[in-house]
């Protein structure tokens, strides 16, 4: 079956996000994004991640934005595929580094790994995902969440599939 997308080589960024004492990161696995991962159809393309995504078994999806507060999972990675607009995101916590994502672009963020939406294009919209469908929950780096947090981060499997490049994509080869 022919794909109803073009699924672009990575054009990988890959950002290893140090503890700043609020905010865990993860210190295993680095912050994955991929440019242009996909050339998108004007038509839905939405629905072309959320169905990239679950084919690598990526699932739970959801379409809406990114909160405007520093905010981490620690029970989950996280999948973002912007299908449209573009974002400015601050990774890693007040002193992270910050990136702007746009259509067609894929950010993989490791539990632990805290972001924010610094400001966002009127026609920003992203899909995100989990691995397996796992459980999230939202963290804020506020006092007394660690070190449950990071017990949590530690147990956190790596996903056998990378959810855009399956068995072969790069989350394989950093996330070892």
């Amino acid at each position: 079956m022919k794909q109803p997308f073009r699924l672009n080589p990575p054009d990988k960024l890959c950002l290893r996000l140090a503890d700043d004492g609020m905010i865990p990161n993860n210190r295993k696995c680095p912050l994955l994004l991929y440019r242009q991962a996909l050339t998108l159809p004007a038509h839905d393309p939405a629905v072309l991640f959320e169905t990239l995504f679950a084919s690598n078994r990526w699932s739970g999806s959801w379409r809406d934005g990114i909160y405007a507060f520093h905010h981490y999972h620690s029970t989950s990675h996280e999948v973002l595929g912007v299908y449209s607009g573009s974002v400015t995101v601050l990774f890693g916590g007040e002193h992270g580094v910050t990136q702007e994502i746009q259509r067609g672009d894929v950010v993989v963020i490791p539990a632990g790994v805290a972001h924010k939406n610094l400001g966002s294009s009127e026609d920003f919209g992203v899909v995100g995902a989990y691995p397996e469908g796992r459980h999230w929950d939202l963290c804020y780096g506020r006092p007394g969440e660690r070190p449950r947090a990071d017990d949590n981060i530690a147990q956190v499997p790596v996903p056998e599939l990378d959810p855009v490049y399956g068995v072969d994509g790069p989350l394989g080869q950093e996330w070892k």
